[in-house]
């Protein structure tokens, strides 16, 4: 049980992650690889912060603000410069590498002696369940703020832009400026789970981003196999619920004894066979269908 709630824990802060990643992979229809860079950049900024005595409050938030100004490098990029999008984030999370290792000033930094974070900074979180708490407070409030940004003039913009950006700057729509602004938040929302990822785990790694993007994907993929249509509020919350199943099912794969440097490895077949499934699933009708036609003609 206390296995299973630890996951649930890190599942929600993962959560914010997946979600982060949908806003580009669903509603611009980008895979958006500068995540991979700004999940650490955000750890990284916090990290830096809290142990030069910042408040944790702030230091979470710097690190937030600072993956919305690595989404709005990417989407300027895009935008501006026309780099095809996959190749957009590639070069930023490329040049967040060695902005990340200049902010940290080393590889990794330890939250060892210095007790203040964002978990711990209030007694009554400092413990697992107030950890789940407050991350699924926080959850509901960004997923709740989402919805009510996509019901404005500029959020059904943006979603305009997503679906159809040759129509929507046919109706006199800014393009450009909307799909900065899903960059922005997008990348703001990876970066503060990196934050409080960094903060709950203890330590800020350069390298912690790796697979960031996989990890996402199979969350969000999970939750749509299961529920194919939903409003986006909905959507939202399977996607919460698929971080906590996928959190759930590493956590199984480590209790059979398989070796963690794997990891990676498992993140990548997972992902390719919760693509693979519906594909599948119709290869696995079609040969029905026949079997059954050949038995009545056989008949």
């Amino acid at each position: 049980m206390m296995i299973m709630l630890t996951n649930v824990a890190q599942g929600l802060l993962w959560a914010i992650m997946a979600i982060g990643v949908y806003l580009t992979f669903r509603v611009l229809n980008i895979a958006d690889m500068t995540a991979e860079g700004s999940f650490p950049l955000g750890a990284a900024i916090s990290a830096r912060l809290i142990v030069s005595g910042s408040n944790p409050i702030v230091a979470t938030l710097a690190g937030a603000a600072g993956g919305a100004l690595a989404g709005v490098i990417s989407g300027w990029l895009n935008t501006k410069l026309k780099i095809p999008d996959l190749l957009t984030g590639i070069l930023t999370m490329t040049g967040l590498y060695s902005v990340n290792l200049l902010i940290m000033k080393a590889a990794n930094i330890s939250f060892l002696g210095h007790v203040k974070t964002v978990f711990n900074s209030v007694s009554a979180m400092s413990s697992l369940g107030g950890t789940i708490i407050f991350s699924s407070g926080l959850v509901l409030v960004l997923i709740t703020s989402l919805v009510l940004f996509f019901r404005t003039e500029v959020g059904l913009a943006a979603r305009a832009v997503g679906d159809n950006p040759l129509m929507s700057a046919a109706n006199g729509i800014n393009t450009d400026r909307m799909k900065i602004i899903v960059y922005m938040i997008s990348n703001s929302f990876i970066a503060l789970s990196g934050s409080l990822m960094a903060q709950t785990n203890g330590y800020a790694d350069v390298s912690m981003g790796i697979g960031t993007l996989v990890i996402a994907l199979s969350a969000i993929i999970m939750a749509e196999m299961v529920f194919h249509k939903s409003s986006l509020g909905k959507r939202f919350l399977t996607i919460v619920g698929g971080a906590i199943v996928y959190r759930w099912l590493i956590a199984g794969v480590l209790e059979l004894g398989v070796d963690p440097n794997l990891l990676r490895l498992f993140y990548a077949v997972m992902l390719v066979l919760f693509l693979s499934i519906p594909r599948l699933d119709r290869r696995l009708a079609r040969f029905f269908r026949s079997w059954f036609k050949k038995e009545e003609v056989s008949k």
